[in-house]
Order: C-alpha cells, then sequence, then structure tokens
C-alpha cells in the first residue's frame, strides 16, 4: 500500500471513480450533442443495450427505475426516443397488458459506437491483470455501485 493506510486508499479508489464517472458523463455529453440527443438518451441506450445481451425485458417501469426518473421523464425519454427512431414500444407477448420498450438495431450499433473504444482499451488493460486481481476489482465495484444506489442523492 505504499504507506497508506487502507482508509487513504480507500479515498483514493473512490477520488478515481469520482473522476471516472465525470469522464464518462461527459464522454456521454459529447457523443449525446453530436448526435442531437440528450444525455439521459446516451444512457437509456447503453442500459436498454445492456439489458439487450442479458435477455432482459424492458418496461417503461423498470427503464425509469435504471435510470432514477419519474414516471413523467420516463414517458418524456421513451417519447424522444421513439421519434428519433432508437426504440420502439411493443406489447410483451407473455403479458398482453404489459408494453416492453424494443431497441431498434441501428439505435444498438450506434449506442455501441460510444463504449467501444472505451471498452476496447480496457479489455487491453485488463490482460495486466491475473484473474484474482479482476475478481477483487470486480467485487469492489459491485459493491461500490450497490452503496451508490442505497445513498439518497
Amino acid at each position: 500500500m505504499d504507506g497508506q493506510s487502507p482508509q487513504d486508499t480507500g479515498r483514493d479508489a473512490v477520488r478515481l471513480l469520482r473522476e471516472a464517472s465525470a469522464a464518462l458523463t461527459a464522454l456521454h455529453a459529447r457523443f449525446a450533442a453530436r448526435h442531437g440527443m440528450h444525455p439521459t438518451d446516451v444512457r437509456a441506450l447503453a442500459w436498454l443495450l445492456d439489458a439487450r445481451r442479458a435477455g432482459t425485458p424492458v418496461t417503461a417501469g423498470l427503464l425509469g427505475s435504471r435510470l432514477g426518473l419519474n414516471s413523467a421523464g420516463t414517458t418524456a425519454l421513451i417519447d424522444r426516443l421513439e421519434h428519433l427512431g432508437h426504440v420502439r414500444r411493443v406489447p410483451d407477448r407473455q403479458d398482453r397488458r404489459r408494453v416492453l420498450i424494443d431497441l431498434e438495431q441501428r439505435a444498438a450499433t450506434l449506442a455501441a459506437t460510444v463504449h467501444a473504444p472505451l471498452l476496447d482499451r480496457s479489455a487491453e488493460l485488463a490482460k495486466e491483470y491475473d484473474d484474482h486481481q479482476l475478481d477483487a476489482v470486480q467485487q469492489f465495484l459491485t459493491a461500490v455501485l450497490a452503496a451508490a444506489r442505497g445513498t439518497a442523492g
């Protein structure tokens, strides 16, 4: 730990996470501006892409809760994305009372472009760590994310 206490190391890690978060927010804002979107739209597309990859059906309520939006904000978001041709509302085949938010393929391709360079670079960096180290990093980030989601803002 180079003479640092665990508390100092933890604070440094949180500071770096804050800086990484700010850098990602700026990346999303630049991408959104280039494509005539709101930064929240970009966050939504990224989350919808992750949900698609995981095979998770997405309702408006789930999308809104993941993005921290109320019902009106979620409706406005989906309306914007639908108007831009990025998503469509489709009836749920299992429960016809529900409507799912379906990510259009061109939007998936567009959303992937914002993160592809970062993902590629991160994959290269990950090669420098062994499985144990990567597991520790993932556990730490998962715990910090859980703590952040549980913290009132």
